[in-house]
């Protein structure tokens, strides 16, 4: 056996000092790190949902094997267990689930299984969703819309609650989902983070089937375009926090695509990751949407055969903010180029939503003086913070109810489709109570050579917008 010499005793005891020093035992936790107890961090949320399958949105505790348990029965005897997914950490252990061949029309219960275990703080009661209908069924639905949801304005977001008590069909995000405000992408993710753990938000996340599309502040910076230096992470970060049935197109990137539910055709546009700067000169070639997406909406609307065609835009469509500003009345050669090919094309049932603007609105553009029909703006703005007095100072073309800025809110669409099918829609304050007077139009009235838009005004707004045309002032 050799002599230990008391150089090598020295670096023995070095050696055995650097295995339990900090630095090593936590590079060794970090190798072998113990996942913990897996469980729910947000979600569930219900995504796109057809006749026949649904996407359920989630984000766990670690990378853990996450599943759906479902069927027909509240007790869940009939239970089918969905495919099994892994999130990772490149994820934010975020999943999207797709449960396949369910029945239309039909309600079912679920619960989140993770590692083949239900979540330990959902075992109460499970959650619930309905399918959609076929699309030539005799149904009447709904679908919500709202957008600029600020959790640092207002954590609790009581109109959550509103939502609720009307259960619609469908919610659609329109944009400012989010207020990101940030070039890190962490900062977005954080920001979803605390937008799916509202409180008064599970309910309706849980059972309402969640679409969306964004606008400048969860694009990332206020009034961004296509020059964001993010925008490809910014749309990363999109996709991991939504269950969207698609983003963009082959080859062309971006949160838009198009959806029918009841018959209906929805298109959900991306207005900033192709747009241009608002300031650049407006004319031909000034896009909003990029020339891939204007085409792919123009074939769409072209080839669809539904009754009502809707356009979701995060930015309003309207002159209301003028030149500059940063909605389509900076994009008006683009916009009346869109409008035209409606016309020429006899396109009918074609009707418009936007968010963004702090206020609730029902504008017109007057489209039946150029032999097409009138287009109508169904504004709903903002779900979480202070409604803005900026609408005093904005002309839209038409205004159909007078604007509302009382609360937070959210807009309401509901579909008739027998026998005649038929659209109404009002705006839904944080109280639950509907603002205006109901307004309501027939696809048939959304044809060339329809002019609806004067008669469909309450009397406040008529007596204005005559009064206006008269060069007298709007507001007296």
């Amino acid at each position: 056996m050799s002599k230990i010499t008391k150089r090598r005793f020295l670096a023995l005891g070095m050696f055995s000092g650097m295995l339990t020093s900090p630095l090593l035992r936590k590079s060794a936790w970090a190798a072998n790190r113990p996942p913990g107890k897996g469980r729910l961090l947000q979600g569930p949320m219900t995504g796109a949902v057809s006749p026949d399958s649904i996407k359920i949105w989630l984000r766990v505790s670690d990378s853990f094997d996450v599943a759906i348990a479902y069927g027909r029965t509240p007790d869940l005897v009939d239970a089918e267990t969905s495919v099994t997914a892994r999130p990772s950490r490149d994820q934010d252990y975020a999943a999207v689930l797709s449960l396949e061949g369910l029945r239309p029309n039909t309600a079912y219960y679920y619960r989140v299984l993770v590692d083949g275990e239900p979540d330990p703080y959902a075992k109460a009661r499970p959650f619930r969703f309905k399918t959609a209908p076929k699309a030539n069924e005799d149904i009447t639905f709904s679908v919500a819309i709202g957008s600029c949801a600020r959790y640092a304005a207002d954590p609790v977001q009581p109109i959550w609650n509103s939502v609720d008590r009307y259960d619609p069909d469908l919610f659609f995000w329109m944009g400012d989902n989010i207020y990101g405000d940030s070039g890190s992408t962490a900062t977005l993710a954080d920001e979803y983070k605390r937008q799916r753990s509202v409180g008064t938000y599970q309910a309706v996340a849980s059972r309402i089937p969640q679409l969306a599309i964004w606008d400048d502040h969860d694009y990332a910076f206020n009034n961004s375009d296509r020059t964001n230096p993010i925008k490809a992470e910014a749309l990363q970060i999109f996709r991991k926090y939504w269950a969207n049935p698609a983003y963009g197109a082959d080859g062309v990137p971006g949160v838009f695509f198009d959806y029918t539910y009841g018959g209906v055709d929805f298109f959900f546009l991306d207005v900033r990751y192709h747009r241009h700067p608002n300031d650049d000169p407006d004319r031909p070639g000034k896009s909003m949407l990029g020339m891939e997406q204007l085409e792919w909406l123009k074939e769409r609307l072209a080839s669809s055969n539904a009754p009502f065609k809707v356009l979701l835009s995060g930015s309003g469509w309207t002159k209301a903010k003028g030149p500059g500003g940063d909605s389509w009345a900076s994009f008006i050669a683009e916009r009346d180029e869109l409008f035209e090919f409606i016309r020429q094309n006899s396109v009918g049932g074609v009707v418009l939503c936007s968010g963004d603007t702090h206020v609730a609105e029902l504008n017109a553009i007057p489209w039946s003086e150029k032999g097409g029909y009138d287009f109508y703006d169904l504004v709903s703005s903002p779900l979480a913070q202070t409604p803005s007095p900026s609408w005093l100072d904005r002309k839209p073309e038409m205004r159909i109810r007078q604007a509302f800025a009382g609360s937070p809110n959210f807009g309401l669409l509901t579909f008739r489709m027998q026998p005649e099918p038929v659209l109404s829609y009002n705006v839904i304050n944080q109280l639950g109570e509907a603002v205006w007077p109901r307004f309501e139009i027939l696809a048939s009235e959304l044809r060339n050579g329809k002019d609806t838009a004067l008669r469909k005004m309450d009397d406040l707004s008529r007596t204005r917008f005559l009064r206006a045309k008269k060069g007298e002032p709007y507001y007296q």
